[in-house]
């Protein structure tokens, strides 16, 4: 493996290769973090753990440290595929036998969750490699112009 590399349990690398719209995304066009020397994280990196913080956290736990409710997503993030971790964060999921009892509602239609879903990951996998401690990050990088004009352009569809 390269220096600076991450390969993910499930053989994903999110290492970051590429900036767009102010998110970082690693070669197979998948989101991930960048975290600087001196502890900077991307703006949507940031961005993640303020809209984790104000949507998942409830279930989820603090830091996507789970809960006696819910899993912990930290950890979730490192097994799953990408597109799936979107298919559930979109439809819910409902897992419903006698050793458990997990439903979580589809959040697709929620702006503040949908329009920002690719931060949220990004988030989860800092916190799952363990490169984001946790509690806000203490640094963040500058929102850019692209990344505004992203969101802008979702929260008003």
């Amino acid at each position: 493996m390269a220096e600076g590399q991450t390969t993910l349990p499930n053989g994903m690398d999110i290492t970051p290769d590429y900036t767009e719209n102010g998110r970082w995304y690693n070669a197979d066009d998948i989101p991930t973090f960048k975290i600087e020397e001196d502890g900077t994280v991307d703006f949507a990196t940031f961005n993640g753990f303020r809209r984790y913080s104000a949507e998942c956290h409830v279930c989820h736990g603090p830091d996507g440290e789970g809960s006696t409710y819910a899993p912990a997503l930290k950890n979730s993030v490192l097994r799953m595929d990408y597109y799936d971790f979107m298919q559930v964060v979109a439809s819910g999921k409902q897992e419903v036998n006698s050793a458990q009892n997990q439903v979580m509602p589809a959040f697709g239609t929620n702006k503040n969750v949908w329009c920002y879903i690719d931060d949220i990951y990004a988030y989860l996998l800092a916190r799952g490699v363990d490169e984001l401690p946790r509690g806000r990050p203490a640094k963040k990088g500058p929102k850019t112009d692209e990344f505004a004009a992203q969101e802008d352009s979702c929260m008003s569809m």
